[in-house]
């Protein structure tokens, strides 16, 4: 257990900016959405369908297990809450989620009002954070692997058939954990010249099989929710392909370093759909809709949830 450190609380933090990149994202988003012209109805249906509420409920299932995941980390940190305070807490951290690379979430340990983390505390958990969402995402990948080889005909150059790639692929994913754990176990040496580097690699060291199964779980149910999205758009996408296409899109929208991938996430996954058949308007309504579930509804849900710690129970401040 870490010794507890203060921090200055938000001082010389630009919170206002960060603000600022939110409310202008959120603004530009919604202008796309009506110059593109989406379905309206459509997409309305969608959402008060029982697919959308089960999509919904699978997006905030990735929250807990991700606040879950935070929990731990903070505990290695001396912060311990309890179940509930711990994930509103977490939760507050997605008001700033649409700034460039998302980096906005690592105020969260920062804007505690009673023993908040040092600087350096609160990159490690949010660089360990990245570092095992970007993994976990990686994984998800292997299925939109799969399939853009047999769309382009690889498989039959090669001659390895379908049944072969996946043993093949599911070897190289048990042996890219495998590999983790042992870089895990014995690779901090290897990290001690960068601090930040360092002390993220310290969470990861941290019960890794938790925050992997965390990680992979959250995210996949991501995966599931878009996959929902798609069936009830009648758009035929084999279940593990669309965790796989989701996975790509994201991976897409964090390598672009754009706030929260905004643009670039949504091009990836809607080139993804029409190349699986979609109509361009049904890629569309689907991305948009995916997008709203899996990034705007948690922004909503920060907001709520940093006006009520910052209000009523005070646990956040940013002076």
């Amino acid at each position: 257990m870490k010794p507890v450190e203060q921090a200055p609380g938000l001082r010389g933090l630009p919170v206002k900016k960060l603000l600022l990149i939110l409310g202008c994202s959120a603004t530009v988003y919604a202008a796309v959405m009506l110059a593109w012209g989406t379905d309206g109805t459509t997409s309305l249906a969608v959402l008060l369908s029982w697919t959308g509420v089960q999509a919904a409920c699978l997006c905030l299932v990735s929250y807990v297990l991700r606040g879950l995941r935070w929990r731990l980390w903070m505990a290695h940190y001396g912060r311990s809450f309890g179940l509930v305070e711990g994930l509103r807490l977490y939760c507050a951290g997605y008001a700033f989620t649409p700034t460039p690379g998302n980096v906005g979430e690592a105020v969260r340990g920062l804007m505690l009002a009673r023993q908040p983390l040092g600087a350096a505390q609160s990159l490690a958990i949010f660089g360990a954070e990245r570092l095992a969402d970007l993994l976990c995402m990686l994984l998800l990948c292997l299925p939109a692997v799969a399939w853009a080889m047999q769309h382009v005909h690889v498989l039959n150059l090669l001659r390895v058939s379908p049944d072969l790639f996946w043993r093949l692929a599911l070897a190289a994913g048990g042996f890219a954990v495998l590999a983790l754990g042992l870089a895990i176990r014995y690779g901090g040496p290897l990290v001690r010249r960068v601090a930040w580097l360092q002390a993220a690699w310290h969470c990861l060291a941290l019960r890794p099989w938790l925050w992997l199964w965390l990680t992979l779980t959250a995210w996949a149910a991501q995966g599931l929710a878009f996959w929902l999205l798609c069936r009830a758009l009648d758009v035929q996408v084999p279940l593990v392909t669309a965790i796989g296409f989701y996975a790509v899109a994201m991976v897409a929208g964090a390598l672009s370093a754009l706030p929260a991938g905004l643009g670039s996430m949504e091009v990836v996954l809607a080139a993804l759909l029409v190349a699986q058949n979609a109509s361009g308007a049904e890629a569309l309504t689907i991305t948009l809709l995916t997008r709203l579930l899996t990034l705007w509804l948690a922004v909503l849900i920060g907001m709520a949830c940093l006006v009520y710690s910052v209000a009523f129970k005070k646990d956040i401040s940013f002076s």
